[in-house]
C-alpha cells in the first residue's frame, strides 16, 4: 500500500479539487497524509486523510488576504502580482518545506503531490532525488510550463505563430523574469538557497515544468500547444465533477420548460460583490427573451437587489450536473473547475475575469473559439449583452465548445494520473525514515 503527501496552500479553489484526489487515493487504498491550514481540517477528514497542520507562518489566509495584508488592498496588474508572489507564497515557502521535512521524517511517504503554488515543494524539489519522494505537480489551473510558443503565464496573452510569435515570446519573457518579477525572482532563489543550498534551477513561475511530473487537468484542445513540451507534463483530462447535493429550487420546471437558458455565476469565492458580473448579465438580460439563472455561490439571495427581472430565477448552489445540460450559454469570471465542467457539456461560454489565474482561463477561452472573452473584470451591461447575443447567434461558439466537450468526456482522469503516480513511485522507490534521524 502506498503513502501519498498531498500539499496545497490555504485557499478554497485549491483545497476543493485536492480533496476530490485524496479521495480517489483513499478509495483505491492507499493512504494520504494531508499538509493545509486548520480552516480545512473538518473537510480533509471527512476525505479519510490525515490532516496536518500547516505551521502558523505558513497559513496565510488566501481567501481573505486583504484582512491580513491591508496594504494589498487597491493593488492591481504587475505591483498585485508581485505582492502575492512574495508574501502569499514565496514567504511561507520555508515553514512548508518545514512542515514537509517533519512529515518525512515520521512516514515513509512515496510520493508528493502538490499544487503549483505551493512553494514548499518547489523548495523540496531542489533538493537531492535520493533525500526526497517524487514530486508530482496537480495542474488544478491552466498549464504554466515555459515554452518558446507561448507568452509568460499570467498576462492572459494567446499564441502567436511562426518565428514572430517566438520573438515576442522571448521578449516578453526576459521582461517578465528580468523587470516584472526580477525581484520577485531574487527572493525566491535566496529562500530556496538558505534552504537547500542550492537556488531554483530557474524562474520561480515555471518551477512546476521542472518537477519530477506534472498532471494536468485538462485535454490539450482547451490547451496552448507548445512543440517542447516537457516529456513529465501528461494530459489527463478535467477531474471528474462530483455529483451534487444541492437540491433542485422549487422554479426548476421553469428552466425545463425554457427556450433559451442563460446561466450566471462568480462561482464561490470571488462574490462579495455580485455587482462585478451577476447583476451586469441580470440587466443586460432584463428584456430579452432568455430564462436567467444566477448562483449566488452561497451567498444569501438578498445579496441581489430587489425587484429583479421576471426572468430571472436565483439559488445559493445549483446541482450542476442537471443545470448545465440544459445551459445554452455560462456567463462566468473563469474559475478553472467550472468552465471545464461547462465545456464538458458543450456549453459555450462568456468569460468576464482578469486576477489570479481567471485571466489565463479566460484567455484560452477565446483563443479555443468556445466562447467571447471580455478582458474584463468589470463589464458593462452592454458588453455582456452584446457577448451573449454573439454566442447564441453564432454555432460555431457551440459546435468549437462541443467539440472540445468531446474530448474531454473521453479522458478518464482518474486512470491517467494512477499510471502517472505508478510510475513515479515504481521509478523512484522511497525506504521508510529511520528514527531520530
Amino acid at each position: 500500500m502506498a503513502r501519498h503527501l498531498i500539499t496545497c496552500t490555504p485557499a478554497h479553489g485549491h483545497v476543493v479539487p485536492l480533496l476530490h484526489i485524496a479521495r480517489h487515493l483513499m478509495a483505491r487504498g492507499d493512504e494520504v497524509v494531508f499538509l493545509s491550514s486548520p480552516r480545512y481540517a473538518d473537510r480533509i477528514a471527512a476525505t479519510g486523510a490525515r490532516f496536518v497542520p500547516l505551521p502558523p507562518e505558513a497559513d496565510v489566509d488566501l481567501d481573505d488576504a486583504d484582512a491580513t495584508f491591508p496594504e494589498r488592498a487597491g493593488l492591481t496588474g504587475p505591483a498585485a502580482l508581485r505582492f502575492d508572489m512574495s508574501n502569499l507564497f514565496i514567504r511561507p515557502g520555508a515553514a512548508q518545506l518545514a512542515a514537509i521535512r517533519t512529515v518525512l521524517g515520521e512516514h515513509r511517504i512515496d510520493a508528493v503531490l502538490t499544487e503549483p503554488l505551493f512553494v514548499g515543494a518547489a523548495l523540496l524539489q531542489r533538493l537531492p532525488q535520493r533525500e526526497r519522494p517524487p514530486v508530482l505537480v496537480l495542474g488544478i489551473f491552466p498549464l504554466g510550463v515555459r515554452s518558446r510558443d507561448v507568452a509568460p503565464f499570467g498576462l492572459g496573452i494567446t499564441p502567436r505563430p511562426g518565428a514572430l510569435g517566438r520573438a515576442r515570446n522571448a521578449t516578453l519573457r526576459l521582461v517578465a523574469e528580468r523587470v516584472i518579477f526580477g525581484g520577485v525572482h531574487r527572493e525566491a532563489d535566496a529562500v530556496s538557497r538558505r534552504e537547500t543550498g542550492r537556488d531554483l534551477g530557474g524562474f520561480i513561475l515555471d518551477w512546476a515544468g521542472r518537477a519530477d511530473a506534472y498532471v494536468q487537468f485538462t485535454v490539450p484542445a482547451f490547451e496552448y500547444p507548445r512543440s517542447d513540451l516537457p516529456a513529465s507534463v501528461r494530459f489527463a483530462g478535467p477531474l471528474p465533477a462530483p455529483s451534487s447535493d444541492a437540491p433542485l429550487p422549487a422554479w426548476w420546471s421553469d428552466v425545463e420548460r425554457a427556450g433559451t437558458v442563460v446561466h450566471v455565476t462568480q462561482g464561490t469565492i470571488a462574490n462579495t460583490d455580485l455587482g462585478q458580473l451577476v447583476m451586469p448579465t441580470v440587466r443586460a438580460l432584463a428584456a430579452s427573451d432568455a430564462l436567467v439563472v444566477v448562483s449566488t455561490g452561497g451567498r444569501p439571495l438578498d445579496a441581489l437587489p430587489a425587484p429583479l427581472p421576471a426572468n430571472v430565477r436565483v439559488a445559493e448552489y445549483l446541482p450542476y450536473d442537471r443545470l448545465l445540460p440544459e445551459v445554452d450559454v455560462l456567463v462566468t469570471n473563469g474559475g478553472y473547475g467550472g468552465v471545464q465542467q461547462a465545456l464538458s457539456h458543450g456549453v459555450p461560454l462568456v468569460v468576464a475575469g482578469q486576477t489570479e489565474d481567471k485571466v489565463e482561463v479566460a484567455a484560452r477561452i477565446g483563443w479555443s473559439g468556445a466562447g467571447v472573452n471580455l478582458r474584463t473584470s468589470t463589464p458593462s451591461p452592454a458588453q455582456v449583452g452584446d457577448a451573449v447575443a454573439r454566442v447564441l447567434g453564432d454555432t460555431g461558439f457551440r459546435e468549437r465548445a462541443g467539440r472540445i466537450g468531446a474530448e474531454m468526456r473521453a479522458a478518464d482522469a482518474w486512470t491517467a494520473l494512477d499510471r502517472v503516480l505508478g510510475s513515479l513511485v515504481a521509478a523512484h522507490p522511497v525506504a521508510d525514515p529511520v528514527p531520530g534521524e
